[in-house]
């Protein structure tokens, strides 16, 4: 969308009103009226109109949008108003995601050439892009994708886990056999009853 031409020399009670319109009935259609009723009679006030078009609240002949009334749930209307604001000002996001007040100067910058408007007009565009960023929920789409990337890095850390080797089964006591390997170093001898009688003592002390 760009940059609204929308602003307000009464920046400073945005976020006020916006309370308003969220505590109060949905008119049929917005008007002038409409701001005196909830007090605001001052021409300062009348741009809150258009910038309610451009952030929309309101179509082109004043009347509620579906923002407008989902606005009015207490618990949405700061990611409401985050999701309005990112579409109004789509080009400040296209250089600052997140602005904070040190952006300040950037914003400015950004609104001076944009409108090709004064110093002053520029900063009024500016304090009022910020009384809305006051009330606005900027990272509420940001959160389920953290959760999705936790849940993949949970889910890779498993996998690439090491498997466990199982331990290799012991054998029971009842199931242990011991083997013996004798080894017999005979005499050089031609004597044949000496062979006899080492074999009858193996025979004697083992086998037997």
């Amino acid at each position: 969308m760009g940059l609204p031409t929308s602003y307000s020399q009464s920046y400073g009670v945005l976020g006020e009103f916006f309370e308003k319109i969220r505590d109060a009935q949905a008119p049929d259609k917005f008007g002038h009226q409409n701001l005196k009723d909830l007090g605001y009679k001052s021409n300062n006030h009348r741009p809150f109109i258009p910038l309610m078009k451009s952030l929309g609240f309101l179509s082109s002949d004043g009347s509620p949008t579906q923002r407008y009334h989902e606005y009015r749930n207490h618990s949405k209307s700061r990611e409401i108003m985050g999701q309005a604001i990112k579409e109004a000002y789509s080009d400040i996001f296209l250089i600052k995601s997140n602005p904070t007040d040190k952006d300040k100067d950037l914003v400015q910058g950004k609104f001076k050439s944009y409108h090709n408007a004064s110093d002053n007009v520029a900063k009024l565009h500016t304090n009022t892009f910020y009384a809305l960023l006051d009330i606005a929920d900027l990272n509420h789409n940001v959160k389920p994708k953290v959760v999705v990337e936790q849940k993949e890095k949970q889910s890779t850390q498993t996998e690439n886990k090491p498997q466990d080797t199982p331990l290799p089964k012991t054998l029971s006591a009842s199931k242990v056999g011991l083997h013996y390997n004798i080894q017999i170093h005979l005499p050089a001898t031609k004597d044949v009853e000496v062979y006899n009688a080492i074999f009858k003592s193996l025979k004697d002390h083992l086998i037997d």
